[in-house]
């Protein structure tokens, strides 16, 4: 019996060691094979929050996991992110964020790390469009009138801007620059107290995504000038887009997307990047965003990085010809 028990035993031990170990190419073969966490660097509520939820719902049913959302906030997101970086590249913890993102330190000081470089874009997951804003006291109903009296005395009005290196803030200079005119603007902490000072008439514009400020414009407690997306919105359709005011190819928005760690394989990229793809193109999800004023996009990997690439450089002009300094 001793002898029979440690044969066994010897060949069990041999079977154990001639075994293959389960290495990377296998784990990411089986990709997911366990729920994922999608990190939002921001507190639950907000409009990065929501499409967050939204997405990773759809996200998850296309990779059959499911994958849990976790709001780490602070620190103008750079917390949240940071906890991204800082985590095993293995696909199995995603960031969301929005444009904003991307600028690092030129918006965010104390920034820990590049955007460009220590990460890995997966994909655009939507856009949204932004309008401008009229206090209702301005002179004209309509963009050709407004500007016309702007132009007579362009010092007694005021641009809001919703926070530095947002996607208002960047779209003002960029119509700043593109109409010559002189406006001064003025710089709030979020977009609820430049909303409170435009309907006061502290100040007379605010040009921000559309998500937020339609229904100030529907309601007609503020005029809606242009919209900067190519065809008119159904959630505002009389407010006219930036081409028919005459503002050719002014189409800049408020977008958000999907990064990993820098060091995610190939082959995980690739999967993700697949399934965001197909959640594009989901009548579910296209029906859902397209509701919350969110045009779904469907920029893979590599398009993503040279879109994001493009943004940096363009955004990063413009902020130093205004002569913007971060706080």
């Amino acid at each position: 019996m001793t002898l029979r028990r440690r044969t066994l035993f010897g060949a069990a031990g041999v079977s154990l060691l001639a075994a293959p170990a389960i290495g990377p190419a296998r784990a990411q073969s089986d990709f997911p094979n366990r729920p994922l966490k999608m990190i939002v660097p921001y507190p639950p509520g907000g409009g990065t929050d929501g499409l967050g939820r939204i997405t990773a719902q759809f996200l998850g049913e296309k990779l059959g996991q499911q994958i849990v959302i976790q709001n780490i906030g602070g620190a103008s997101s750079t917390i949240g992110s940071d906890t991204v970086r800082r985590a095993d590249p293995d696909g199995y913890t995603l960031l969301f964020n929005a444009s904003l993102f991307v600028l690092g330190k030129t918006v965010v000081p104390s920034c820990p790390y590049d955007p460009q470089t220590d990460f890995r874009a997966i994909a655009q997951a939507g856009e949204a469009p932004l309008v401008l804003l009229a206090n209702n006291n301005v002179p004209g109903n309509d963009y050709a009138a407004v500007m016309a009296a702007v132009k007579k005395e362009p010092k007694k009005y005021f641009f809001a801007l919703s926070s530095g290196g947002s996607a208002g803030h960047i779209a003002t200079l960029a119509f700043l620059k593109k109409t010559g005119l002189p406006l001064d603007t003025i710089m709030y902490k979020g977009t609820a107290p430049a909303n409170t000072d435009l309907m006061s008439g502290a100040v007379q514009f605010f040009m921000d995504p559309w998500t937020a400020l339609l229904p100030l414009a529907t309601s007609g407690r503020a005029k809606g000038l242009f919209v900067t997306s190519k065809q008119r919105t159904s959630l505002a359709p009389n407010i006219p887009t930036t081409d028919e005011v005459g503002l050719k190819d002014f189409h800049l928005s408020s977008w958000y997307g999907i990064w990993a760690p820098k060091d995610t394989p190939d082959a995980v990229v690739n999967k993700l990047a697949g399934a965001m793809a197909e959640v594009s193109k989901d009548k579910g999800f296209v029906d859902k965003t397209t509701s919350l004023g969110i045009v779904p996009t469907a920029r893979g990997p590599k398009e993503f990085a040279a879109f994001i690439k493009q943004e940096v450089e363009t955004n990063t002009a413009l902020l130093k010809d205004a002569g913007f300094k971060p706080e």
